[in-house]
């Protein structure tokens, strides 16, 4: 299958997978936040004495998430694509890549699975400066581990991460329980920027219920 990374009109929508969802536009709101949106913060001492001990040591974790979860899992892991093509990001996530948030960006949403057991939600959002050259590979992932291309990139470099509790009703906490049978009071998350030759994109990681089980 033949992907095109043509910029999308205005006002288009390209690609947005089998089961799209609305996201806000600039015009919702006058704050960097929606309503529906998670708080990200640094993980201060006061932050990390809210999060559960047995979700901590993941969040705080600076190594390849995805090497982590194959030592965990073994060959049983693997990646599920869920959806990926041109949106507007979430107004948060357009002041961290410091875009405006009427224009888009490239999306892609993964779970991580052991087995048929899903560990982590991933969604990585991606400028399209940030698509040239060689990083065009970054759109024709599939089923391929994002982290195992990050970490191999010598031109690598990755921000502080910042954390949040999400919980039922915000968008992010939706889509990654949304193959859970029943849904927790609250899961736990991660993002950074990275960037590669000096180009950036974010990727929000979701910790779902089972992780490491």
């Amino acid at each position: 299958m033949t992907m095109h990374l043509d910029l999308p009109r205005s006002g288009q929508l390209i690609n947005l997978g089998s089961n799209p969802r609305t996201f806000p536009s600039v015009n919702q709101t006058g704050f960097g936040r929606h309503r529906r949106e998670p708080r990200w913060h640094s993980p201060t001492a006061a932050q990390r004495a809210r999060v559960p001990p047995q979700r901590l040591d993941w969040l705080l974790d600076d190594g390849s998430l995805t090497r982590r979860l194959v030592a965990a899992c073994g060959e049983a892991f693997r990646v599920a694509p869920l959806s990926q093509g041109w949106r507007r990001p979430l107004l948060n996530e357009a002041g961290a890549l410091g875009m405006r948030p009427e224009h888009y960006a490239f999306v892609r949403e993964v779970h991580l699975l052991c087995g048929e057991r899903p560990w982590v939600f991933a969604r990585t959002v991606i400028p399209p400066h940030t698509l040239a050259g060689g990083r065009r590979r970054l759109a024709r992932l599939g089923d391929k581990p994002l982290g195992a291309v990050l970490f191999a990139d010598r031109s690598m470099r990755r921000s502080p991460v910042q954390i949040a509790r999400l919980r039922p009703g915000q968008w992010l906490f939706d889509a990654a329980t949304a193959p859970l049978t029943s849904a927790p009071a609250e899961i736990w998350g991660r993002r950074s920027l990275f960037w590669l030759g000096g180009h950036p994109l974010l990727v929000n990681e979701i910790f779902l219920p089972e992780l490491g089980e």
